[in-house]
C-alpha cells in the first residue's frame, strides 16, 4: 500500500465486521473518471465498507480530490502498468505482474481485500483471477454469474462466457455455484434451478444438456427441470443454468433489446408536439419503466467458482453502475458465499435424501 497514503486514507477498523474491497481503478473504459466517484458513492451507502483503489497513484488523487467523506475508510496503492481492454490474457499474466488488476487479485489472496471488484479485460481478469486464486476444491471451472431483471424480479443466471465448451459435470458445478450464491446474498433457501433447453421436455436438447439433466435429478440441488428462453424473463426459476456460449449470447442479446426499446420509446414520444405533451404526463411511469430495465443496476457479474470474490463490472460502466457492482461484491464478501458454496459441494457427494429432511440451510 502507497507509504503517502496519509493519515485521512488510512483503513481503521469500525465497530462490527469490516468489508474491505480491493478496486482496479484504471480498469474499463472511463478508468479512475468513473471508478473513484463510484467508490466514494458505495462508502457513503456502507458504513461498514472500505476500499482500496490500486492503480497510477497520481492519478487517482487526481481524482479523489476532497474525499473527506471516506475518511479512515480510504486507501490508495500504487500499481504501474494497466491491462488494456482488447490485451491477450496471456500476455497480461506474463508482462504485467504489477497491473492494477494483478495487484488488486494479489491483495485479496493475501488478506488485505475481501473481494476485488474489476471493468478491465473479462479474459484477462478472469486468466488474473484463476492463476493467483486458483479453484475452489470440487470446482473445475470458474464462472461467470450475473442477475438478470424478469416480472417477478430477477434471476441469477451462468455461465455468461468463462466456458464455451462445457461437460454435463461442469454444469451441474455452475448450478451448484449459482444455487450457493442465491441463498448466501438473497436469504433463499433451496432455489429453484433450471437448465436452458430448446424445450421443457427432458429428451429434448444436446447429450451434453440431457446428461446435465440426468445428473441435477438425482442430485441435492432444488432443480426445476429445462427452462427454455422465455423462461428468463418470466423469472421462473431463481437460477438459469448453461454454457457459456449459449449464456453470452443470451446476455448481448438482452442488453440490445434493452437498449432498442429506450430508443423506440424516445422516438415515439419525440415523433410530435402530441406525442410530447402526452410524454409529460406519462413522464413518472416512463421513469419507473426505465429504472426497471437499467441495466446498471444489475451491473456486475461473479467470477465464481475462484478462492476468492472477484466481480467483473461492465467495460462502460458509469458511476451509478460501477457502484452497483461494488456493492454485489460487498454482498458476498458479508454473506459467505464461498463457505455456501463449499458446503453445496461437499452435499454432492452425499446421496440425496427425500422429503423435507433432505433440505439444505444455509
Amino acid at each position: 500500500m502507497s507509504a503517502q497514503a496519509g493519515a485521512d486514507l488510512t483503513i481503521q477498523p469500525l465497530a462490527g465486521r469490516m468489508i474491505t474491497i480491493a478496486i482496479d481503478a484504471m480498469g474499463g473504459d472511463f478508468g479512475p473518471s468513473v471508478t473513484v466517484p463510484a467508490a466514494l458513492d458505495f462508502l457513503a451507502a456502507h458504513p461498514q465498507a472500505s476500499v482500496i483503489l490500486v492503480g497510477l497513484e497520481e492519478v487517482i488523487r487526481a481524482q479523489l480530490g476532497q474525499g473527506g467523506a471516506a475518511a479512515g475508510r480510504l486507501a490508495v496503492c500504487h500499481a504501474s502498468q494497466v491491462v488494456a481492454m482488447h490485451e491477450r490474457p496471456a500476455q497480461a499474466l506474463r508482462a504485467k505482474k504489477d497491473s492494477s488488476m494483478r495487484v488488486a487479485v494479489n491483495l485479496v489472496k493475501e488478506g488485505a481485500a475481501q473481494a476485488c471488484v474489476s471493468a478491465g479485460n473479462t479474459g484477462a481478469l478472469m486468466a488474473t483471477g484463476h492463476f493467483v486464486l486458483k479453484t475452489l476444491a470440487g470446482i473445475d471451472r470458474p464462472a461467470i454469474a450475473a442477475r438478470m431483471p424478469t416480472a417477478r424480479g430477477h434471476t441469477t443466471m451462468l455461465d455468461l462466457g468463462a466456458n464455451v465448451d462445457c461437460t454435463a459435470e461442469h454444469l451441474v458445478e455452475f448450478a451448484v455455484m449459482g444455487s450457493a450464491l442465491v441463498e448466501a446474498t438473497e436469504h433463499k433457501p433451496r432455489p429453484t434451478v433450471g437448465l436452458l433447453n430448446v424445450g421443457e421436455e427432458e429428451i429434448k436438447g444436446s447429450d451434453v444438456v440431457k446428461e446435465a439433466g440426468e445428473l441435477l435429478k438425482a442430485g441435492n440441488l432444488n432443480f426445476f427441470g429445462n427452462v427454455e428462453g422465455d423462461d428468463i424473463y418470466r423469472g421462473t426459476v431463481d437460477v438459469v443454468v448453461c454454457d457459456g456460449f449459449v449464456g453470452n449470447v443470451a446476455l448481448k442479446t438482452s442488453e440490445g433489446l434493452a437498449r432498442m426499446i429506450g430508443q423506440f420509446l424516445s422516438e415515439e414520444f419525440n415523433r410530435n408536439l402530441l406525442s410530447k405533451a402526452g410524454a409529460m404526463f406519462a413522464l413518472p411511469a416512463i421513469r419507473r419503466f426505465k429504472d426497471r430495465l437499467d441495466h446498471r443496476r444489475y451491473n456486475g457479474a461473479s467470477l465464481i467458482g475462484l478462492r476468492g470474490i472477484v466481480m467483473k463490472s461492465h467495460g462502460a460502466a458509469d458511476r451509478l453502475a460501477f457502484a452497483c457492482a461494488l456493492g454485489r461484491a460487498y454482498d458476498e464478501a458479508a454473506t459467505g458465499v464461498l463457505g455456501r458454496i463449499a458446503e453445496l459441494v461437499a452435499a454432492r457427494a452425499q446421496p440425496p435424501v427425500a422429503g423435507p429432511a433432505g433440505a439444505l440451510h444455509a
